[in-house]
């Protein structure tokens, strides 16, 4: 059963189950094995320093390029449909189905999930669409013993381009390129086992258009999904740099208004003190008036606040100031994202997320496999909430040492001392920690 921690509790995440500190010796074919993993992962994913911390820009095409790609599937298997049928007379139906499902059998599905789900999902579904489009190419050869078709190519070699564009969506550039060269090369033997009387050299030629023209296409993505990446990066330093600014700003204000009520107020009653010598009413009544300027200055809540991307930008710098490698994801609801951030009231929270970031760091490894760290900002309706995940060791709160005071002052204690806020821990071993914090307005 989890266990949780509300803004009361006394505990700490330094309980967190501490890595062993013991060695573990490693057999040179499971390094191997290990390091073929390590080679295949990183040709399929993205590499950290190539993915903006907050991908709206990239996710957004995404999902209309998996739109777009899905219904010309669609479209393109209508068209060639002629084409299929007269090139099917002369194999079983079995084998033109079956290539014809392989095909374009994944593309409306990947319309469907552009439009319904996650880029994740997105990309997993073009990388099926392209293995089974390259699958239906290497079988078409299997499915005719000898040249028996009439015209210029088989009706797959025309549609190349959906096949490699799948590829630019699922995964990096360097394996797009590389399937696009392998589906040229299968796509000019298909041409020379289907269609009659093509020599070497037609062949040759057969290639070299398909790889010119789906080239094109492959270009126009990588490019795309580039220049949307680039525009993440630079409005997400945007953001930081204004949320710097905004906060440079806000102290330097406080630092006058400090200044000109110690120079006026303070230092003017100890020098009319100084001169009266004496107990004087009206020196009384200035000495209290300075005191309760000090009392307004002590709880005046900052005036300047954020705004919605500045304070994304404002947690997204303290937690990577943590760690960099943290994953950092906002979400804005249209409409509803009309956010007024106190600036003290978003060092506050960020203060907090900061610690969490720290305490998973430093208490929440596992031996023999990577800790996975996100931090998801949602903003809707004027309020903010931040949660931060890892799938680390977990801790037993009820085991939690009392004099530990990393979780009761530095997280919660935080988010309980501000006006309209409210903070949450909840771990259990083995399953992780998440830290919740929310703020909902001033009080």
């Amino acid at each position: 059963m989890t266990s949780s921690s509300t803004l009361g509790t006394s505990s700490n995440l330094p309980s967190l189950h501490p890595a062993s500190k013991s060695t573990t010796r490693v057999s040179p074919g499971a390094a191997h094995r290990s390091g073929w993993r390590r080679i295949v992962a990183a040709a399929f994913t993205e590499r950290s320093f190539d993915v903006p911390p907050d991908r709206v820009m990239h996710d957004r095409i995404m999902h209309r390029i998996g739109l777009a790609l899905g219904i010309a599937g669609l479209i393109a298997a209508v068209v060639e449909l002629p084409e299929i049928a007269e090139q099917g007379r002369v194999i079983p139906l079995r084998w033109t189905v079956f290539e014809v499902l392989l095909a374009f059998g994944f593309f409306p599905v990947l319309a469907i999930v552009s439009v319904t789900l996650s880029t994740r999902a997105i990309q997993r579904t073009a990388g099926i669409a392209a293995v089974s489009f390259l699958a239906a190419m290497a079988l078409t050869p299997l499915a005719y013993n000898h040249p028996d078709v009439e015209g210029s190519s088989v009706w797959l070699y025309r549609v190349l381009a959906l096949g490699v564009l799948a590829a630019a969506i699922a995964w990096r550039s360097r394996l797009a390129v590389g399937y696009l060269f392998v589906g040229s090369v299968l796509s000019a033997m298909a041409n020379m086992v289907v269609i009659e009387d093509v020599t070497f050299l037609a062949s040759v030629g057969d290639f070299a258009r398909a790889l010119g023209l789906s080239a094109l296409f492959l270009w126009c993505a990588i490019y795309t999904r580039a220049a949307a990446d680039r525009v993440d990066r630079e409005s997400a330093m945007e953001s930081s740099r204004a949320a710097l600014v905004a906060g440079a700003a806000a102290r330097d204000r406080e630092r006058a208004r400090f200044a000109a009520l110690i120079h006026d107020a303070v230092l003017s009653t100890l020098l009319d003190a100084a001169r009266a010598g004496t107990e004087s009413p009206v020196l009384r009544e200035q000495a209290d008036r300075t005191l309760d300027q000090l009392d307004r200055c002590r709880v005046e809540t900052e005036p300047d606040r954020l705004d919605a991307q500045s304070a994304i930008g404002f947690l997204r710098s303290a937690v990577h100031e943590v760690n960099p490698g943290i994953r950092f994801t906002a979400h804005r609801w249209s409409g509803l994202d009309d956010l007024h951030l106190p600036v003290d009231t978003a060092g506050t929270i960020a203060a907090a997320l900061a610690e969490a970031a720290r305490n998973s760091l430093r208490h929440a490894t596992v031996v023999g496999r990577e800790v996975h760290r996100r931090v998801t900002v949602t903003i809707s309706a004027g309020g903010i909430r931040v949660v931060f995940r890892d799938d680390g060791a977990g801790f037993d709160m009820d085991r939690v040492p009392a004099d530990r005071l990393g979780v009761s002052v530095s997280i919660l204690g935080r988010m309980r001392q501000l006006a309209g806020g409210a903070g949450f821990v909840e771990s259990q071993p083995g399953e992780g920690t998440t830290v919740t914090l929310v703020w909902g307005g001033d009080g």
